[in-house]
């Protein structure tokens, strides 16, 4: 029991670590590089105002839009590292505005519902809820080949619970060794097991697979 409890100490201490390097190089994104380009962006447009060579008024025009492109991915990255949602406004805000660019990039449409009335959770618990959600959306975007997804949450006083649903090709368990999101699964496994929840996965050859987290509330 000693070693068990030890162990989880360290792997929470592990994933709290990691989670603070996230959230930096998702602060210095926003706001180191993000402003930079942003900088160069006004004054590119202030140049291109003054000049009336076409070639090089067009050429100008070009790189602009370019930077325009690069922040928007930048600001992209930035909230899927560490969305702001996610500590000021909750699990749930957080979880719709991921779903939000995660269909906007792979073209899959989740269908959201929340059940209950939403708990307060610590936001350790709450990242980790959040981070298990947002890999295994990665993995069916990945491996799934489907383009509809079914997500529920169910709030209740002492739990709660997520379900997602995939709707793609599944797998078979005797398989799941082979699999190449198997290190991914596991990965959600122990981020729940050390919030106190659970986190189990079934899957049915052409019918798609299911994934069950429960949270202690």
């Amino acid at each position: 029991m000693e070693y068990s409890a030890s162990r989880n100490q360290i792997g929470s201490y592990i994933i709290q670590a990691q989670e603070e390097e996230i959230k930096r190089i998702s602060l210095e994104l926003h706001e180191g590089v993000g402003q930079n380009l942003f900088s160069i962006l006004t004054g590119l447009k202030l140049v291109e105002s003054g000049i009336n060579e076409e070639q090089y008024k067009n050429y100008l025009h070009e790189m602009t839009q370019l930077i325009e492109k690069t922040m928007q991915e930048i600001r992209l990255l930035s909230v899927e590292l560490y969305p702001p949602a996610l500590i000021t406004l909750g699990l749930l805000p957080a979880i719709k505005s991921y779903i939000k660019v995660y269909t906007s990039t792979f073209g899959i449409l989740v269908e959201l519902s929340s059940n209950g009335e939403e708990k307060h959770i610590p936001e350790q618990n709450s990242i980790a809820v959040f981070r298990v959600c947002q890999e295994a959306l990665a993995n069916i975007a990945k491996y799934a080949d489907t383009s509809n997804v079914k997500m529920d949450l169910s709030w209740s006083n002492c739990e709660l619970k997520i379900t997602i649903f995939d709707f793609g090709k599944g797998f078979q368990k005797e398989d799941l060794e082979k699999n190449p999101y198997a290190l991914g699964i596991a990965t959600m496994k122990e981020r729940m097991l050390l919030t106190g929840g659970q986190c189990e996965i079934s899957s049915k050859i052409g019918e798609g697979t299911s994934i069950e987290i429960s949270l202690p509330i």
